[in-house]
């Protein structure tokens, strides 16, 4: 960071989460270390207390006070209402207020979703976010887009996502001229149903680098530097993907007969596990919400501290990448999309 860049502030969601607060916490305080950033953690007393001690003390940690939480089973539109002091909601009142530069939470994706498009606001011509997660593991110049928000799309939406992954490959990844494919049953044109075939027309028609639709089995190619879908195929295909890592690693396991947890079997399982389990060194399930007027980060449920650091120093990327402002002037480009979405002539 040079000496006239501001830090990037951040509001963390410390209740959301498998493991909230603490591994939230303890991914904060890995994360400032990288420098860049002040994170303010959003959460009720206990998350006070938990800072209040010497290992939770550091400059660049802040506090603010929320006393409601959102559960995982709670419908999301509903309970952002109903909790006005839920601490996702408060974060993103922050990123609203401009007291915030980036929102970031590991809790539902639903209530991420719907406190960041009530409280921040979409991008104009866009109806719908959508959560855009790189594969860094295998992949790492692949990404996949829509991985949750949407369980059902319209072809113009999957037309936006194409627009909103091209942005993210560019201003994030580095890549120049990225590749954008349709996620489909056959790699044909004229594949699929009704919505495929008119996304795939749309697309082609974009003057977006569209390459055509790919099989599953090309997604880890990096063939396609964006992989289009509607979140209830991404998210199924994302969390069968971050599944492999583990099951690998037990069948690997098994096939060597590497038995026990002491002396070289429990070392030997140690590096086993850890070739295989891409999401212990890899931000996989942490997912940027595009389409929103603002920065929004999902982070995996059940991410512990490494993970959370990861994506807090993502959002710091991410900000000052301005990709908001990019999204827009590139969404201007491609005019009838805006019209589409608005039901416009």
């Amino acid at each position: 960071m040079s000496l006239n860049e501001k830090p990037v502030k951040i509001a963390l969601d410390a209740m959301g989460g498998d493991f909230a607060p603490k591994e939230i916490i303890k991914g904060a305080l890995l994360a400032v270390e990288q420098g860049g950033m002040e994170i303010t953690l959003v959460g009720n007393d206990n998350v006070k207390n938990l800072l209040s001690t010497e290992n939770g003390a550091h400059p660049a940690i802040h506090y603010v006070a929320a006393t409601e939480v959102i559960e995982e089973r709670e419908p999301p539109a509903f309970a952002v209402l109903r909790k006005p002091d839920a601490s996702l909601v408060v974060a993103a009142q922050m990123v609203k207020s401009r007291t915030a530069d980036a929102l970031v939470s590991a809790g539902p994706t639903g209530a991420l979703v719907a406190s960041a498009v009530k409280c921040i606001g979409m991008i104009e011509g866009l109806q719908r976010p959508a959560l855009g997660n790189p594969i860094d593991a295998i992949a790492p110049h692949t990404i996949l887009i829509d991985c949750g928000a949407n369980l059902d799309c319209k072809p113009q939406q999957l037309l936006s996502f194409g627009i909103a992954g091209s942005v993210y490959a560019r201003k994030l990844l580095n890549i120049e001229n990225p590749t954008v494919a349709l996620l489909n049953v056959g790699g044909e044109e004229g594949k699929g149903g009704s919505i495929m075939k008119e996304a795939y027309q749309l697309l082609q028609d974009s003057g977006l680098n569209f390459i055509g639709s790919i099989e599953g089995n090309e997604v880890l190619s990096e063939r396609a530097n964006v992989v289009v879908c509607d979140g209830f195929v991404g998210n199924i295909l994302l969390k069968f993907y971050e599944s492999i890592g583990p099951r690998a690693s037990t069948y690997v396991k098994k096939k060597l007969g590497i038995l026990g947890n002491l002396g070289p079997a429990k070392k030997m399982s140690r590096q086993i596990f850890s070739l295989t389990n891409m999401t212990e060194t890899a931000s996989i399930g942490a997912g940027l919400l595009w389409g929103v007027d603002g920065i929004a980060m999902k982070i995996h449920g059940n991410a512990k501290a490494p993970q959370v650091a990861i994506t807090l120093v993502r959002a710091r990327d991410t900000v000052r990448a301005d990709v908001v402002t990019y999204l827009k002037a590139e969404m201007a480009k491609i005019k009838p999309v805006s019209d589409i979405e608005t039901g416009k002539s």
